[in-house]
């Protein structure tokens, strides 16, 4: 359900918010520069080894991919590839590509440059980040070129999710790059330094000029290849986009106010209340991939191994959790309270048979005491050893949110007669304990936020993955459920037919949810702004929130939509 909030004007806004999101009809107006921030500086403008966020939120609007991602839809739609066909045993892909495309410098665009992109993200000397993401069980996808125009895909086994793994997979020129990467210098190649001509994409826009501190400004590509819905030329319909490097938050939300940025990408609570203070006006669109949760120890270098592991002890904490008071204090109602892994932002694998109990201390002290546990004299909880049940959660400093939900769950499980202290920590160095030496009690975490698809998380379900956080890098599966939790994964990777795919994951998020070895708290919803002024506006759930369709993004003339 979307929902748009202010503290004025709000039927005025409403409506000028509802005609941004394609809810009313308006005509597409050509020019103009849009105006947003960009939290720090990027690292590099190339993108096959940029992992920096900044660094890809610029080079997404100057690159294309072969299959892209719709983040409204969350489905996969046509990009450079204009059809393709999947082989009987789900091994080969076959892609027709786009004919009288031209790269942003005039060249063309071939199947050349297609295999040629593909050889330097599986270069293994590059050390693209993107090279996982290319191979399954270690082995490579293959590219191989049939025509000008035509690419196959060969997978070493069935991958069910293999047309998602041409998103974010940016198409480059053999032309300009080839040389380079033959000479080993590929990542000395389109540095920050690099004059803007140099650089060529198959995007909506492309680089005129980097100003060190203070701004990248983007110029519509002459020659982008998707044409306007209503005829009359190609996209973008903007002339460039201006990314302002502004790190301080504050800073970002007065050059809103004061006119001088156009949007801002997804809120935090802090914004979200200055922005409201300010009379301007808020789209909430409801809960987005993310997800957090309170994550135990289980691994044998648990010093609290004991109690963690017990199953009961572990629904019980889940049971005296207060989701919806989280939900209201902390994001003031701007979360949705969960009980599984997948939030129902996830518009293709959410499971909504999972049961959603209500909060009960009654019903967590008798799970307790059914574990053999006690409380003594003075309310402390005790093992049935008779010492007392203490424990830390580990949190980020660097998130507000997560430090007030640990308070939260520190008196949460004071009800029950647990003592809580909260370690507060660099967000580095948490993840150093939690997935490296296994040095924590619990830790306050969240994921999601990248692809909707479940094999996105094979590493945090598979028992041998590395970020399977509660016990990571398994030889052997621990316990019968995460062994049954491996099958699922594996058999739904190679599965074809979605139907068949969801009855598998359903499965995953039922026995998750059963054996809690995360308790699932909120997620957040995805908030963003605009100052009324940006036409064919469709914030989307998953990441880039508002410059996902920046190609068909407008400007509306002075004096139209709201302020």
């Amino acid at each position: 359900m979307l929902r748009v909030f202010s503290q004025r004007r709000c039927a005025l806004i409403v409506l000028a918010s509802l005609a941004t999101l394609g809810f009313g009809a308006e005509r597409a107006t050509r020019g103009g520069i849009l105006h947003v921030a960009l939290r720090a500086e990027p690292k590099t403008f190339n993108p096959v080894i940029a992992i920096d966020a900044p660094s890809r939120d610029v080079l997404r609007r100057i690159h294309a991919d072969l299959i892209a991602i719709d983040r409204s839809t969350q489905k996969t739609v046509p990009g450079l590839a204009e059809t393709w066909s999947r082989s009987s045993d789900g091994t080969r892909y076959t892609l027709k590509l786009r004919r009288g495309v031209r790269f942003s410098d005039g060249t063309p665009f071939t199947a050349d440059d297609v295999v040629f992109s593909w050889s330097l993200y599986l270069d293994e000397k590059v050390h693209s980040p993107q090279r996982d993401l290319l191979t399954i069980d270690g082995q490579p996808i293959q590219c191989v070129r049939k025509d000008d125009f035509t690419v196959e895909f060969v997978l070493p086994k069935p991958y069910a999710a293999a047309e998602r793994l041409f998103d974010s997979v940016a198409i480059l020129p053999r032309r300009r790059l080839e040389s380079q990467w033959k000479a080993g210098k590929l990542r000395d190649t389109w540095t920050l330094g690099t004059a803007a001509a140099e650089i060529a994409g198959l995007g909506p826009f492309r680089l005129k000029e980097y100003r060190p501190g203070d701004a990248i400004l983007l110029e519509r590509n002459p020659h982008y290849w998707r044409p306007a819905p209503e005829g009359g030329g190609n996209l973008p319909y903007l002339d460039g986009i201006e990314f302002r490097l502004l790190a301080d938050e504050e800073v970002q939300l007065a050059r809103f106010v004061s006119g001088q940025l156009d949007l801002l990408n997804r809120l935090s609570m802090k914004s979200i209340s200055y922005l409201q203070g300010k009379g301007a006006a808020v789209t909430d669109l409801g809960p987005g991939l993310e997800y957090n949760f309170l994550c135990f120890n289980l691994s044998p270098r648990s010093s609290k191994a004991s109690w963690f592991t017990s199953r009961e002890f572990r629904a019980a904490l889940s049971a005296a959790t207060d989701r919806e008071a989280m939900a209201q204090i902390v994001f003031q109602g701007r979360a949705t309270p969960l009980w599984g892994n997948v939030p129902p932002g996830n518009l293709l694998w959410y499971n909504g048979r999972l049961p959603h109990p209500a909060r009960s201390v009654a019903q967590a002290h008798n799970q307790l005491a059914t574990a053999g546990f006690h409380w003594n004299a003075q309310g402390h909880l005790t093992d049935p050893a008779g010492a007392l049940v203490e424990f830390s959660i580990l949190v980020s400093t660097s998130s507000p949110e997560r430090m007030q939900m640990a308070t939260m769950l520190q008196a949460d499980y004071g009800q029950l007669g647990i003592g809580v202290t909260i370690a507060p920590l660099e967000f580095r160095s948490l993840l150093d304990r939690v997935v490296n030496t296994q040095q924590f009690d619990t830790a306050l975490l969240g994921l999601g936020g990248g692809d909707a698809d479940p094999n996105a998380e094979q590493n945090v379900w598979l028992s041998s993955g590395g970020m399977h956080l509660w016990n990571p890098n398994q030889k052997q599966p621990a316990t019968d459920w995460e062994g049954e939790i491996d099958q699922l994964m594996k058999r739904q990777m190679v599965t074809l037919r979605s139907n068949e795919r969801k009855k598998l994951y359903d499965r995953v998020q039922e026995i998750v949810a059963a054996q809690l070895p995360m308790i699932f708290l909120v997620s957040p919803s995805v908030v963003v702004a605009q100052r009324g002024n940006v036409g064919n506006f469709r914030p989307a759930r998953l990441d880039h929130f508002t410059l996902w369709n920046a190609g068909e993004l407008f400007l509306r003339q002075r004096g139209t939509g709201a302020q």
